[in-house]
């Protein structure tokens, strides 16, 4: 392994999915929705068809596009059509949470590094992410901030010129994140030294997230962010 924890100065982060339980909080809002309408519901098809209707070309931005993803994928799930919960499974990001770890991992890794979130959703969302999560980070990028989504390099780029002013580099970057594909891979090729959160280790396939077309070893791979801290040798508060 090239680098050792001692050499970053910045750690950034992936938060839907990696630090947010997002497939927990949608599979969580359509079941509701499913049991009021006396529907069978199942988690892993509704992640598959909720996966091929966020990358249609006329996709917007997330999460406010989570109204038009259920308009695509409601009547492929047996699921009421209609406005109404279309806006209901947009708006329940609002009581999408932190997975178990996340906060007491990004507190005790704040202790030493600068964290700065890396999101593809819109301010909105990543304001009340990041109020769960404690506040945590010492910067946050999002789509309303770059103008684009990863794994375009441009949305990297906007972080190292942040990082660039605030007198460090890239090289003292470590990119956390669970996608291959919008994280991972990309990382690899900008440069950076990467670290591959697998939270669905005990799940097969991609479920919410898209397939990358390879898959990259990552430079370190934990299951959980609580096991990231640790490596990094920052202990829990007493």
């Amino acid at each position: 392994m090239a680098k050792s924890f001692a050499d970053f100065r910045y750690m950034t982060f992936d938060v839907v999915g990696t630090l947010i339980d997002f497939e927990g909080g949608l599979v969580g809002c359509l079941e509701e929705i499913a049991r009021e309408a006396g529907v069978s519901f199942d988690g892993e098809e509704a992640l598959a068809l909720y996966r091929a209707a966020r990358y249609m070309p006329d996709a917007g931005h997330f999460p406010d596009d989570l109204a038009r993803v259920y308009g695509v994928i409601a009547p492929q799930l047996g699921l009421p059509s209609g406005a109404a919960d279309g806006e209901r499974l947009r708006d329940s990001v609002n009581d999408w949470r932190p997975f178990p770890d996340s906060a007491d991992a990004l507190a005790r890794l704040a202790r030493r590094y600068k964290l700065i979130a890396m999101t593809n959703a819109q301010r909105w969302a990543f304001a009340h992410f990041s109020r769960a999560l404690g506040d945590p980070f010492y910067a946050g990028f999002t789509v309303d901030d770059t103008g684009t989504e990863k794994p375009d390099p441009a949305f990297f780029e906007h972080v190292f010129a942040f990082v660039e002013k605030d007198g460090g580099s890239r090289d003292e970057i470590l990119h956390v994140a669970q996608s291959q594909y919008h994280d991972i891979g990309i990382s690899r090729r900008l440069g950076l030294t990467n670290c591959w959160i697998q939270r669905r280790h005990a799940q097969p396939g991609y479920g919410g997230t898209i397939e990358p077309e390879r898959f990259t070893e990552p430079d370190f791979h934990f299951i959980s962010m609580a096991g990231l801290a640790d490596a990094a040798g920052t202990k829990p508060a007493a």
